[in-house]
């Protein structure tokens, strides 16, 4: 078999999950801004339906083809989604699982960010109108993170570090090489939110630095997993921090 068939066919597999997260994101993301996909359809005469297939589709065909690339990178240091793998190809599962380890992970982190945002203030800017989307919607939209910037952040950037910083040294998976792109992934994914938070409200120097510094800290939490159990791993624990943050939160201050 091509060893590239297992990487190609978990990519494929994420790319339509991808689709179908992307999907599941536009109820919640419509909640925060009313009315901005119907301007955006007038603008452009192309009806909301389409624009929504389109944007769907186009995160398909992206993310399949950023987690086949960081599959293929990673797969020589150990990364990679060993239970898809195991699924698709009938093959025995990995000897070590810890999915409630996992799920117990992601809602700490979400605590940890909950504690921090009473502590040191809202990643959003005290201006911002406070739109609470529905707790369905909020379930919903958790399966974008778990799935689609899991994709991005952990199997394509961490995996495309990991590989290039191995290859200052013999190619091997060193603690170092790890931990150096768990972390350069996490200050990255904490980045890759500042554009929706401009969105809500104007950036500040201390509102870029909490977006940056509580989407980080769970996103050392996301890379450790992945690391060390796999994609499927980092995709439950960031679902569940996403379930407390946009579902049990929400309900508590109903």
């Amino acid at each position: 078999m091509n060893a590239s068939l297992p990487q190609l066919r978990i990519a494929l597999l994420l790319g339509v999950a991808s689709v179908l997260a992307t999907l599941a994101l536009f109820p919640y993301m419509l909640a925060l801004k009313p009315g901005a996909l119907e301007l955006v359809s007038a603008m452009l005469g192309v009806p909301p339906i389409a624009l929504i297939a389109f944007q769907a589709l186009q995160n398909g065909l992206l993310y399949f083809l950023l987690a086949w690339a960081g599959l293929k990178l990673g797969a020589p240091l150990g990364l990679g989604a060993p239970w898809l793998g195991a699924w698709l190809y009938r093959r025995p599962r990995p000897s070590t699982a810890s999915w409630w380890q996992a799920a117990a992970l992601g809602a700490l982190a979400a605590g940890a960010i909950l504690g921090a945002i009473a502590l040191f203030g809202t990643p959003l800017g005290e201006s911002t109108p406070a739109q609470t989307p529905a707790a369905w919607k909020g379930l919903l939209a958790s399966s974008y993170g778990g799935i689609v910037e899991e994709v991005g952040l952990r199997v394509f950037v961490m995996g495309g570090l990991a590989w290039l910083l191995a290859r200052t040294t013999d190619g091997a998976p060193r603690t170092w090489v790890m931990i150096a792109a768990i972390i350069a992934a996490a200050l990255l994914f904490g980045l890759g939110h500042l554009p929706a938070a401009a969105q809500l409200g104007p950036l500040t120097a201390a509102i870029v630095t909490r977006v940056i510094a509580y989407n980080a800290l769970a996103g050392l939490v996301f890379g450790a997993l992945y690391w060390k159990r796999g994609l499927e791993h980092a995709v439950l624990a960031h679902f569940c921090a996403d379930l407390v943050l946009h579902v049990a939160a929400p309900l508590a201050q109903a």
